[in-house]
């Protein structure tokens, strides 16, 4: 199951680095949908900064920077995956 977490607000391709608008949280190990117009790959969260500091979870509101596989754009969906309760 997906739950949509936010937006990609900004996109560095140089370092491959999309700064997302959270408006839910995430943590280093989830794993993540990010989805758009032509954009569309699964990842799991490795490394995310805030102001260059490395963090661990991020909650709502919080405009964090996560190291992506692919190249992504602004305006870009994210979502959570979540396995689905048996």
């Amino acid at each position: 199951m997906e739950t949509r977490i936010g937006h990609i607000t900004h996109f560095y391709d140089r370092i491959c680095v999309a700064v997302l608008s959270l408006t839910d949280t995430l943590e280093v190990g989830d794993k993540v949908h990010i989805s758009g117009h032509s954009t569309d790959f699964e990842q799991e969260v490795t490394s995310m900064e805030i102001e260059h500091e490395k963090v661990y979870t991020v909650g709502p509101g919080d405009e964090v920077a996560l190291k992506v596989i692919e190249p992504a754009k602004k305006g870009d969906v994210i979502y959570k995956i979540t396995a689905e309760s048996a």
